[in-house]
């Protein structure tokens, strides 16, 4: 099994697409080079930011494929392969690992409810099937499914599930998994999380970074919240954490990775739209991003 040191800001890369909705390679290759320059300490992509509920199988291998090739090993590449059963998210995992991936990122089952025993089930299942390093990928919001700091506790004692992503804004949730992490007989569970805001109170709780969407944006600002708390310079880490919250303030105007993928757009990237339906910000959104960008480069963030 690889051995990947699950830490600092993991960016969940857009999906840059042309007009008709199919994948713009070369942009992504720009992408990928503009997060690496900017300081990023992994790429993830297809995850929520990168629109991998709305992908076909075959567009995930192609993006996989090209974010790989263009890392050239610089840093760890994670795939989000989790699907709603477990024979096809074992199959999209055994992709990831043919394409070079270093990490896999599996978000819970969803629609249909889950017990926690079919989701610790379906997590051992993939691990044995797959041996790669697995973070365990919580957002009950979208899923519907939430995984409990208990059945965390259990999956940790799996030897290639490796970490936890947490995006249930919930810090006592992320608090539980760091608490349950440490049942890990090696001590190696890590715990990211997966909102933005909280990146460097998880790590001043024990945590190890965050897959952070606003890095789409800001790659260099989100970058040096880790690299500031690993520096000791934890009130700096606080002020770029911080830095962020009038741009997390324009997710009031709609789906926060349309928003993220919108503000990248205007920032003079051509990635265009979000795949419809989930491709819409009002004017009044569109002016607020494009006060707060102007804004936040006048102030030196990028």
């Amino acid at each position: 099994m690889k051995q990947v040191e699950l830490k600092g800001i993991i960016t969940p890369i857009i999906t840059p697409m042309n007009p008709d909705e199919s994948i713009n390679l070369e942009e992504l290759r720009r992408q990928v080079e503009r997060q690496i320059a900017g300081g990023v300490h992994a790429l993830f992509p297809f995850g929520t930011n990168g629109e991998g509920y709305i992908l076909t199988a075959g567009e995930k291998q192609k993006i996989l494929e090209t974010v790989v090739d263009q890392c050239a090993g610089r840093v760890p590449v994670y795939a989000g392969t989790g699907c709603v059963s477990t024979k096809e998210t074992i199959e999209q995992s055994k992709m990831a690992r043919e394409a070079g991936a270093d990490v896999l990122s599996i978000i819970t089952p969803s629609f249909a409810a889950a017990s926690q025993n079919e989701l610790y089930e379906h997590y051992r299942a993939v691990a044995e099937a797959v041996d790669m390093p697995i973070v365990l990928y919580n957002i009950p919001a979208r899923t519907g499914n939430a995984l409990t700091p208990a059945t965390v506790g259990r999956l940790a004692q799996i030897e290639n599930i490796v970490g936890a992503k947490d995006s249930s804004g919930n810090f006592t949730t992320i608090l539980g998994y760091i608490e349950a992490g440490k049942k890990k007989e090696n001590g190696t569970f890590q715990v990211l999380s997966g909102n933005d805001q909280l990146i460097i109170w998880t790590l001043l709780a024990g945590g190890t970074g965050g897959i952070a969407g606003c890095a789409n944006v800001y790659p260099y600002t989100m970058s040096s919240i880790y690299n500031l708390f690993v520096e000791g310079k934890i009130e700096e880490a606080k002020a770029a954490n911080a830095s962020i919250a009038s741009f997390r303030a324009c997710f009031q105007y709609g789906n926060p990775n349309t928003v993220v993928k919108t503000a990248v757009a205007l920032l003079g990237y051509p990635v265009g739209a979000c795949r419809a339906p989930f491709n819409q910000v009002p004017e009044e959104g569109i002016a607020a991003l494009k006060k707060v960008l102007e804004e936040n480069t006048a102030k030196g963030m990028c």
